[in-house]
């Protein structure tokens, strides 16, 4: 009757075992690190290079060589693990001075971090500790403050290119088109030229309210501003592409969780859960990169290119010039100013290869790059364009390759002297895009490790004594039925955190507030259970008819409780944010161990006591009052 079969058993054990398993990488802690990346984008990612040059600084570092724990490579750079924070942050010193000597163009990123601790064989199965949260990690915060009237000023520009490409299509004569404040100013010299171009943007829609204005004769003007939902429109957009930026930005942290979301109308919250140094992760958030296309001035010699290069002579007007790198090295290139198509116009970028199978980019764009393309390729067939990528306002020629034939459709491959990492990194920086408007930091704060300890241990303590409180409890109430009750609760904590660090959840303080929460609804589960058999023993039952009885007819309870209780947190889970989503995520986890600890693992220690006794006079569950006792 109180038996489960032995593959039950065995798979209930084997949960359990898995359980401990997953738990175990949390109590080895992390361990300081230094973390180099690279942010210059078209330089190659050498590990094993870096990883010897770390090396190398370290043992020459003076007064001594400095030790380290080993040295990791990954996706996001290579990270060097240390014993305490003082030895790391003389280290990151030492290794700064290797990697970054000019700190007006570095190419290279040095920033502290921390690791998991954890043995190698727990990482080879997949075990690692869960993700703790700014408060109890320690980290950095930043509030920033996007500059709206610069995305819109950004806005019009583009828009005054566009509108200029619309009426060549259409054939439309006019004296001029420049943005004026927040309007776009077009000048004709004929007020019917002027009710045509009105026609042709009014069909556009382009979210423009037009007005006319006559300056004189022959000088028919059209003011153009935006409507105010589109400018509503672009300053959400703006706000959505900046935050997408930093998430790709914040990916060569290796910044696990981070938390990037929008507050107010205007403005931008990070968290960096485990950085400890605010100036690399402003280093990191401020990079972008985006993308131009220039023509390259080719009425100059190479002879005045290197005089230009070395200072002797000066560019010619309108021009600039750049370094265009490939396999023999860098040399000069001269580029148009005009820039004739930007990233704005990019809707994907993806790694592939070209004719010669060497790793190239291939670019998408939408309909309108797609037409400016086109039209740029057929006016310069057999003339040189240059792929400029432009980073932290800097920009390199990628590749500068001749206009071979007119290309359509809205793809276009940039190839040349790179290797596949390198396309990679091209391509993951073209999809980041730039920011569509700049950012200011507003507010930045550094949650220190030890505060975030500190939380820790105060979490740890209060779940800990509201445990054994509840063990005190349950174990001199119901006695053995309260101990196994307790056991199970503990198999409960067990599983939930082995969840949270098999799922890599963030844990954070409202996370460890549910879990106490979930103490208290687990051990619930048991009191119906126990108070069931209570029942049934009072009722007159044999005490193997009861303890069947109790668990049979207290599980429709357990689960109508639990399930509006889950539905609850469900909602949490799917409207909250911030705080809220943290206490949801561990809430609902905890719903699902309970449910499976106060059942099954309880029931199958129960049968371990009881179930194989076929006469069994008793059990011990505490004072079963009877009618007629008093």
């Amino acid at each position: 009757m109180n038996r489960y079969p032995h593959w039950k058993n065995f798979l209930i054990c084997i949960v359990l075992l898995a359980g401990a398993i997953y738990t175990l990488p949390n109590f080895y802690g992390e361990a300081p690190a230094v973390q180099v990346s690279i942010i210059k984008s078209t330089l190659n990612f050498d590990p094993a290079a870096i990883s010897a040059r770390i090396e190398k600084a370290l043992q020459a570092a003076t007064p001594e060589p400095i030790a380290h724990e080993g040295i990791i490579v990954d996706a996001n750079g290579v990270r060097v693990k240390f014993v305490d924070t003082e030895i790391q942050m003389r280290a990151k010193e030492v290794i700064e001075n290797e990697f970054v000597p000019d700190k007006n163009d570095p190419s290279y990123v040095v920033a502290l971090n921390l690791l998991p601790n954890s043995p190698a064989w727990l990482t080879f199965i997949g075990a690692r500790p869960m993700y703790l949260g700014l408060d109890l990690r320690g980290g950095v915060h930043f509030l920033l403050q996007v500059d709206m009237p610069k995305a819109i000023t950004q806005r019009l520009e583009t828009m005054a290119g566009d509108l200029r490409m619309q009426l060549r299509d259409k054939s439309i004569r006019y004296l001029g088109i420049a943005r004026d404040g927040n309007s776009i100013q077009l000048r004709f010299r004929e007020a019917g030229q002027r009710d045509a171009a009105r026609a042709a943007i009014s069909a556009a829609n382009l979210g423009l309210q037009l007005l006319e204005r006559d300056a004189g004769e022959n000088d028919y003007r059209l003011d153009a501003t935006l409507s105010p939902q589109a400018a509503q429109n672009i300053r959400e957009a703006a706000l959505k592409q900046n935050i997408s930026t930093l998430h790709n930005r914040i990916n060569e942290l290796g910044v696990a969780e981070p938390v990037i979301q929008q507050q107010g109308v205007d403005r931008i919250v990070v968290q960096l859960p485990g950085v400890q140094d605010v100036g690399s992760a402003k280093e990191i958030i401020g990079r972008t990169a985006t993308l131009e296309l220039r023509m390259v001035e080719e009425s100059v010699s190479n002879e005045q290119l290197f005089q230009i290069k070395n200072g002797l002579s000066a560019a010619p007007y309108g021009t600039e010039l750049y370094l265009e790198r490939d396999t023999r090295g860098e040399f000069p290139i001269l580029l148009k100013k005009q820039v004739e198509l930007t990233g704005e116009n990019l809707t994907d970028a993806k790694t592939g290869f070209d004719e010669r199978q060497q790793p190239a980019v291939n670019l998408t764009l939408d309909s309108t790059g797609a037409k400016k393309f086109y039209n740029l390729t057929a006016q310069n067939v057999g003339k040189r364009m240059a792929i400029v990528l432009v980073e932290k306002g800097k920009g390199e020629v990628v590749t500068a390759p001749v206009i071979r034939a007119v290309i359509g459709g809205g793809h276009v491959q940039i190839s040349g002297s790179m290797n596949s990492t390198e396309a990679s990194k091209t391509a993951l920086l073209l999809r980041a895009g730039a920011l569509a408007a700049p950012m200011d930091f507003v507010e930045e704060r550094v949650v220190g490790p030890s505060l975030g300890k500190d939380n820790i241990d105060k979490g740890f303590h209060s779940t800990l004594w509201g445990f054994l409180v509840i063990v005190l409890f349950m174990s001199l109430y119901y006695m053995m039925f309260g101990v196994v009750s307790s056991l199970a609760l503990g198999a409960n904590l067990l599983l939930l955190v082995a969840l949270l660090s098999a799922l890599q959840a963030t844990l954070t303080l409202p996370g460890i507030a549910a879990m106490a929460l979930t103490m208290g609804m687990a051990i619930d589960s048991n009191v119906l259970i126990n108070e069931r058999v209570r029942e049934e023993l009072r009722n007159g039952s044999t005490p193997q008819a009861a303890i069947f009885a109790g668990y049979e007819r207290a599980w429709d309870t357990i689960l109508d409780s639990n399930i509006t209780t889950l539905i609850a947190g469900l909602a949490l889970l799917l409207f909250g944010s911030g705080p809220v989503r943290g206490f949801a995520v561990v809430h609902c986890l905890g719903i699902m161990t309970s449910m499976f600890s106060a059942i099954l693992v309880s029931r199958m220690l129960i049968n371990f006591f009881y179930g194989y006794r076929r006469k069994l006079p008793k059990v011990s569950i505490g004072t079963v009052w009877k009618p007629g006792n008093d």
